[in-house]
């Protein structure tokens, strides 16, 4: 009864927070307030929840202050978990199974499940503009009228999965099938791998979708996944229209035999219409209370550390500090370093470390400890390009921030509703339903219409390279700019991407940012298939019943209708112009052969380097064809094993 309190008071202080949301542009200083108070009130509620134990703010509990060797008690473990992420949290909660095995989790902020808008989950966008997320910016896009690109990273337990789209959608069983040829290691392959998938599942049958069948999910993992989102009218006209056009309805995006298709989105939100994030499925009270696990926030790692014996070069531990010019901390591992800072920050700590490119540690005056090329290479990202439509029905979601008066008592209502019977708008994840097809469909794409052949990057002949989804409302600047007409978006996604990019080092400063170029649309072909699925969502918004709902005849110079009359040449401009990131960076510390740019081997150790592991989505040999969380949450569990495995083996 407690905890369903706290839980309905979470949700009002919330509905208060989101009323005020859009006042506090025009009135920072009571925005201001709202922010603190709604945080410090949602870390309390959070704390109580949790039965009491803190996470850990004074590093000097988990580490040695550098240059005082009296500390000899402190700062040792088996295993250090640099980054508590998506990935950090699935090791920290496997690993501390093993009652031996002392775990440390080094993480650079703070709880992403004690924070309102994480938690509610059509709200994470309103935490981009807080220092709960990293506001990168990539290197000007040449191929994207030299724009500069919004990269927000999470920097919060949880990781990205505290700030995403909730789209509970893994990729095509092919993607794995490649890995495993890549790395030449049948344990990567969709038959062999996608048991750790269903193993953090928790799915139980629904009967208003008699069709998937549960018996290919998991039903006792700690990872909720379901149908508990809200959908509006216009998604489900979405799924309606694009059946009428020949997009086959799917019953399960992630099941060998229809990983292509419509439907609505499957998401990471729990029965009490919550976000689901790797931080609230694993690091539960429980796992929290073990003795040998201790997770410190606010603690970034500066730099891991070696020790060379020989020509053996061994990682040890840790430096980290929770400020700039604050003290610093060490911390030894006896057994494994594993770097989850995401495919962002893992090649920035390697290259930091000394680990990559030589030419890159040359310059920034770094001390060489191992060559590794591949390291910050092969960076790759879904793009989106969004399109705008005029609702003329007039019932988008739009008022979930506010644009005018009118909007406010809808907010209101929207917040009652979520506080008496965890349902209604609030619940929303934004993008609740998705098409996925292939760019070389003979149906979708005719030749008389396409005579153009584009290379193939998907990973097998059943796998989609485009993904069409749709939001209640449209958005511009990442959920910054919300449209004051009644609107509906359809977002065209490459999945497959041939542009690859690379991350490199600004400085040897572990608190300024990157340099990362995604090299957008560098391939030809980027274009063009993009361009596919700008036209396919006019297909889409011309076939009902979507077309009844949308003002064709609108011509507001901020929507789309008339984008129809275009050229090709005309639409690239547009793709150029409004081409984004679907927040998917991948492959930049990538599981391949040495040879071929790997900087991780299939046990995801760092190639040269003894008791060093990379996990998290910079390991993907290849972009999956869909949304990366679920592969991260798999790929963290199979190297759990693994970890277990290796030092049980050492013991025997």
């Amino acid at each position: 009864m407690f905890s369903r309190l706290l839980h309905r008071r979470t949700a009002a202080i919330l509905a208060l927070v989101l009323l005020y949301s859009s006042k506090y542009l025009t009135l920072p200083r009571r925005g201001r307030f709202i922010w603190f108070s709604a945080i410090t009130v949602s870390i309390f509620l959070r704390r109580k929840s949790m039965g009491g134990k803190p996470f850990i703010r004074d590093l000097s509990r988990v580490g040695k202050l550098v240059g005082n060797e009296s500390d000899l008690g402190l700062g040792e473990f088996d295993v250090i978990i640099v980054g508590g992420g998506t990935a950090g949290c699935v090791l920290a909660a496997r690993l501390t199974e093993e009652p031996r095995l002392r775990v440390l989790v080094l993480e650079s902020g703070e709880s992403g499940r004690g924070l309102l808008f994480s938690r509610i989950p059509s709200a994470f966008s309103l935490l981009f503009n807080t220092r709960h997320v990293h506001k990168f910016y990539t290197e000007p896009q040449v191929n994207a009228g030299g724009a500069s690109k919004l990269w927000p990273r999470a920097k919060m337990l949880g990781g990205c999965s505290s700030i995403n789209a909730q789209m509970a959608q893994y990729g095509a069983p092919g993607d794995f099938d490649q890995w495993a040829s890549i790395n030449k290691d049948d344990s990567w392959s969709w038959k062999n791998f996608s048991r750790y998938f269903t193993k953090f599942e928790k799915y139980s049958y629904d009967p208003e979708y008699p069709d998937l069948d549960p018996k290919t999910k998991g039903s006792d993992g700690p990872v909720r996944i379901g149908y508990f989102s809200d959908i509006s009218q216009s998604s489900k006209d979405f799924i309606n229209s694009c059946t009428k056009i020949g997009i086959p309805h799917s019953a399960d995006f992630n099941n060998i035999t229809s990983t292509g298709g419509v439907n609505r989105i499957m998401t990471y939100i729990d029965q009490k219409r919550e976000r689901v994030s790797s931080e609230s499925a694993y690091l539960t009270g429980d796992v929290l209370a073990r003795p040998n696990l201790k997770v410190a926030i606010c603690a970034q790692v500066t730099q891991i550390l070696f020790e060379k014996v020989g020509d053996t070069i061994r990682a040890t531990g840790v430096e980290f500090s929770g400020t700039q010019n604050g003290p610093r901390y060490r911390a030894r591992a006896k057994s494994e370093i594993i770097v989850a800072g995401g495919a962002v920050h893992s090649p920035q700590i390697l290259m930091l470390s000394g680990v990559g490119p030589a030419e890159q540690l040359q310059k920034h005056n770094i001390p060489i400890i191992h060559n590794l090329p591949g390291v910050g290479s092969n960076l790759v990202d879904h793009p989106v390009v969004d399109v705008y439509f005029k609702d003329k029905q007039n019932d988008s979601r739009k008022f979930l921030k506010p644009q005018s008066i009118s909007d406010v008592p809808k907010l209101i209502a929207a917040g009652v509703q979520y506080l008496v019977s965890q349902r209604g708008p609030l619940a929303t994840n934004l993008a609740e339903a998705a098409a996925f097809c292939r760019s070389d469909d003979p149906h979708l794409f005719p030749a008389r219409e396409y005579p153009s052949q584009l290379v193939d990057s998907t990973s097998a002949v059943d796998s989609p390279d485009l993904e069409i989804f749709t939001t209640p409302f449209a958005y511009k600047n990442h959920g910054i700019t919300i449209f004051p007409v009644h609107s509906i978006a359809l977002h065209s996604t490459l999945l497959r991407p041939m542009s690859t990019g690379k991350l490199t080092l600004k400085s040897n400063n572990p608190w300024d940012s990157p340099a990362i170029d995604p090299k957008y649309l560098e391939a030809p072909e980027d274009i063009q298939k993009l361009i596919r699925g700008i036209k396919l969502i006019f297909g889409i918004a011309k076939a009902e019943p979507l077309a009844s709902r949308l003002d064709h005849n609108d011509k507001n110079p901020m929507l789309d209708h008339d984008m129809h009359l275009k050229s090709d040449e005309e639409l690239e401009k547009i793709v150029r112009e409004r081409v984004e990131t679907l927040y998917h960076p991948t492959s930049t510390c990538r599981m391949a052969p040495l040879a071929e740019g790997g900087v991780v081997d299939p046990r995801l150790r760092v190639y040269g380097i003894r008791g060093l592991r990379v996990c998290d989505a910079s390991i993907f040999p290849s972009i999956v064809s869909g949304h990366t969380a679920g592969a991260v949450l798999a790929v963290a569990e199979k190297l759990a094993d693994m970890v277990k495995d290796d030092l049980a083996a050492v013991e025997s």
